[in-house]
């Protein structure tokens, strides 16, 4: 195998080929966009601190961070882009996230301005929506003792699935949608997360489903110490104080620490809670339901949005 054809692979080639098409998709961006892709593992262990070399490369992460933030100001008629603007995840409900990787039909929905409350990085634009790829989460692998298993990232559409599946061979593996489904359908029983991630240097749009814990995700410590890369589903959770018994088991399960224990029942918290779900389907005395909150922005609700966006 020759130099070339160890980093410009097929997908490769498919990744630039879109990217070359998208206004003002720079050749950082290219590049950014691939050695993400390429090298995941390495650039979120590297970006959480956990790589033995983090501390040596720390100053050339800070400057990759500037040229990310600076070239999207003089994009877009703004004063400020934070990396939360370039690199986010949509908490999305068990439903919203099983809809998603059951999609059987292209979608090409080019700005989600009321759903994606950033600044960049908000299209929904899938090509080859059954091309479904769990990945081993980078987040966990960067843990000593990692939540498992650690392929719980699904990957979906062209050209990312197989570019992530020919670029990390030992950490990817083909699943169909119905398996998709059962991944996610068993970490939502485990109490985690579900995201749907966008980033700007991968098209400026939706990649992946990943399914998150507090204790390994990246995304979540980021977004409790100031850094807002994570979007309301556009719910809150309510207590029905007729039904609550003040067990606490939701509270337990919450991975953002929305809810607790009051003098006769559980009190959420408006302000953490990002409208996931997980309480609603661990609350034993089904007392907990999603409700809409205009103030969160607007959910992902897939199908509408594709009525929508065709009519």
């Amino acid at each position: 195998m020759g130099i070339k054809s160890w980093f410009v692979k097929p997908s490769t080639a498919a990744f630039f080929k879109e990217a070359r098409a998208i206004p003002g998709f720079s050749l950082f961006d290219m590049l950014h966009g691939y050695g993400y892709g390429r090298w995941v593992h390495l650039y979120i262990a590297i970006g959480t601190g956990r790589h033995p070399l983090a501390k040596r490369l720390a100053p050339m992460a800070a400057w990759v961070e500037r040229q990310i933030t600076r070239g999207k100001k003089r994009a877009v008629e703004t004063d400020s882009v934070s990396m939360a603007d370039t690199y986010h995840g949509k908490a999305i409900p068990l439903d919203t996230a099983r809809k998603l990787v059951l999609i059987n039909e292209p979608i090409n929905i080019p700005d989600l301005e009321q759903v994606i409350p950033y600044k960049r990085a908000r299209a929904l634009i899938l090509q080859n929506p059954d091309h479904i790829v769990a990945l081993e989460c980078p987040c966990r692998s960067a843990r000593p003792n990692p939540c498992l298993p650690l392929d719980v990232c699904l990957v979906i559409g062209e050209p990312f699935a197989s570019f992530v599946v020919e670029h990390n061979p030992a950490k990817t593996r083909w699943i169909s949608p119905s398996e998709a489904v059962a991944i996610i359908e068993a970490e939502d029983a485990r109490g985690h997360v579900h995201h749907a991630f966008f980033k700007d240097a991968m098209l400026g749009r939706f990649y992946a489903i990943c399914n998150c814990c507090s204790c390994c995700c990246a995304a979540i410590h980021a977004h409790q110490h100031g850094t807002p890369m994570l979007a309301s589903s556009g719910y809150v959770a309510c207590v029905d104080e007729s039904s609550c018994t003040a067990c606490a088991t939701c509270a337990d399960s919450c991975q953002f620490g929305a809810l607790s224990l009051g003098d006769l029942l559980m009190t959420v918290d408006a302000g953490k809670c990002m409208g996931c779900g997980v309480c609603v389907d661990k609350c034993p005395q089904e007392a907990i339901s999603l409700k809409r909150d205009a103030s969160r922005g607007e959910p992902l609700e897939i199908l509408a949005l594709m009525e929508k966006a065709a009519a």
